[in-house]
């Protein structure tokens, strides 16, 4: 944190606190010339304002508050970059990997000075991992009937998963629905766990790197408006498919049935992860799309995926 940060937190703090000492005591003198008791001479609505002192109660809390949050920023860090007298950490600090946080934790357990943080999951690991081993030790096919390691796998998807599958995993533009029993790479407990433990990337180039004129582009999407089953123009669907046969197929299948070792779409299911409205599909085709999903093995464990997993495949398998 630069100087003026360090400024810009520890001024305006400081001067809150003592300027709050400085009313309390000037609040607890009688300046009026006045006595104690007696009217100030203001009266509204039959009301007449006395000259009475603030509580000593009152005044006596706010002091403690105040002794109170000075010893607080003496020990803890609160004022800009100041570490306080315990030294003492929520997180590690200046983390931007998984690498480093896993290097922070390992210098930190060195030297005995976990942050509370780490020390929390610690905690938690001693408690949850020999429940975690035994489900890894579950085959999948087992763990799927499992209702209480599935409502576990619910609670990790809502923690880990949903933003980006929803909360409900039904996904959204962009962000594939796992509830509807489409599945790019293969819907079985192996397929769905592998594409959690090493992430996929999924990219095809625009117009699939193929010599498609743009002339053609109408026609393409047109065919692949076919493919799916909808209303479609014939005849511009029939000049599509020349387009189609340059190249498009190598990947989707001759019939559009799409390729699962490749993450190539099927296009005859109806499932659109980019939208199905023709500006969509034409879009898609021009542009090309590119996807990711992060490999969780590193971050939540294989124990962690293997729950998740059998949940996330009991969605579209009841």
């Amino acid at each position: 944190m630069s100087n003026f940060w360090n400024i810009w937190i520890i001024v305006p703090t400081l001067l809150v606190i003592f300027g709050c000492v400085f009313i309390l005591i000037a609040c607890s003198k009688n300046n009026t010339g006045i006595d104690e008791g007696k009217s100030m001479g203001h009266s509204f609505d039959g009301i007449e304002e006395l000259n009475n002192p603030l509580p000593k109660w009152w005044s006596y809390m706010f002091y403690v508050t105040i002794v109170f949050g000075l010893i607080y920023l003496a020990l803890y860090p609160g004022l800009g970059s100041y570490k306080g007298l315990f030294g003492w950490t929520s997180s590690n600090q200046s983390v931007v990997s998984n690498e480093d946080s896993k290097a922070a934790v390992e210098a930190a357990k060195a030297e005995d000075r976990l942050s509370q943080y780490d020390r929390e999951v610690a905690k938690a690991d001693a408690k949850y991992k020999p429940i975690f081993a035994a489900y890894l030790a579950t085959p999948l096919e087992e763990l799927v009937k499992d209702k209480e390691a599935l409502k576990v796998g619910g609670r990790l998807f809502l923690q880990n998963c949903s933003q980006c599958h929803g909360s409900d995993a039904r996904g959204s533009i962009g962000f594939p629905n796992l509830a509807d029993g489409n599945w790019l790479y293969g819907g079985e407990l192996a397929d769905i766990k592998k594409s959690i433990m090493d992430g996929r990337n999924g990219m095809m180039p625009p117009k699939g790197g193929l010599p498609i004129d743009d002339s053609e582009l109408k026609g393409l999407t047109e065919y692949v408006v076919k493919l799916s089953g909808r209303e479609h123009d014939a005849a511009l669907a029939a000049q599509g498919q020349g387009s189609y046969m340059k190249g498009c197929f190598a990947c989707h299948g001759m019939d559009g049935s799409g390729n699962k070792f490749m993450g190539a779409p099927n296009l005859t299911d109806g499932a659109w992860l980019y939208g199905s409205h023709r500006d969509d599909i034409e879009a898609s085709i021009k542009n090309g799309r590119t996807g990711m999903m992060p490999a969780w093995k590193e971050i939540l464990g294989e124990e962690k995926v293997h729950v998740i997993s059998a949940y996330v495949y009991s969605l579209s398998n009841k």
